[in-house]
């Protein structure tokens, strides 16, 4: 598990892959529900990231995501639902773990430390052209009142652009929905490749989260699968990175 800086009373982390074949795809640390994965593989891997934590396994909060903008806040009364397609989590729950489920998509971890709130986001290209990591923000700042200047950003490990190469109708996706192409977009050997890093901060930094307090992990999930899961390397039917935050 890779544990990101953060202030006192926060826990934001990246589980490890941990496996011992990176061949297979569900060979390591997995709590992804909705793959095929063996299901007792899965329970017993939540158990050993709730003591890690010192929470109980229902306070382990992970949502079914379908590459889609919705937004859910966890609290005490909906904390047994499945969160299905949701891509996006808010709580100020104490103890309570929120994160999303990755495999080459940008984890997005955002916490205020004024007003003790955090946020996880899931941000495949689809997310990050549809503007996940802002909308998130103002699902903040209206629920809590957040200001953007005052989030800290952790974009955790995803695929890197120079392992993401596209095709034009992506590309063209980025262009329709007002990115800056020259910050975030070259070309290499005639193809395209997109930095979904810079493509998701310079978004969350349009708001007013300060770049500074912008931290990105520079872990790409294609070029180090044996660390962490990569779809691309190893198939959609595989396990999942689980970026998760919890205040303390």
């Amino acid at each position: 598990m890779i544990q990101y800086n953060t202030i006192d009373k926060i826990t934001a982390f990246s589980t490890e892959r941990g496996c011992f074949d990176p061949t297979l795809p569900y060979d390591g640390f997995n709590i992804t529900y909705y793959t095929d994965d063996d299901p007792k593989h899965i329970s017993t891997c939540r158990k050993i990231l709730s003591m890690m934590l010192e929470i109980n396994d229902d306070h382990l909060i992970l949502p079914r995501q379908v590459h889609g903008t919705e937004i859910a806040e966890v609290t005490e009364q909906n904390m047994g639902d499945k969160f299905d397609g949701i891509d996006a989590l808010i709580t100020k729950l104490p103890r309570t773990c929120i994160g999303v489920s990755t495999a080459d998509c940008v984890p997005i971890l955002l916490y205020d430390a004024h007003v003790r709130a955090i946020a996880a986001a899931h941000a495949g290209w689809r997310g990050t052209v549809a503007r996940i990591g802002s909308k998130t923000i103002e699902a903040m700042q209206q629920r809590y009142g957040s200001r953007a200047e005052d989030l800290k950003v952790i974009i955790g490990p995803s695929i890197g652009p120079d392992s993401f190469e596209v095709g034009d109708e992506v590309y063209d996706a980025f262009c329709e929905a007002g990115f800056e192409m020259d910050k975030i977009a070259f070309k290499r050997n005639g193809k395209w490749h997109i930095d979904l890093w810079q493509a998701n901060a310079i978004d969350m930094q349009r708001l007013g989260v300060a770049k500074e307090n912008i931290e990105i992990s520079g872990i790409c999930t294609f070029k180090q699968h044996k660390d962490f899961f990569s779809a691309r390397r190893l198939g959609i039917k595989s396990g999942r990175i689980y970026t998760g935050i919890m205040i303390k």
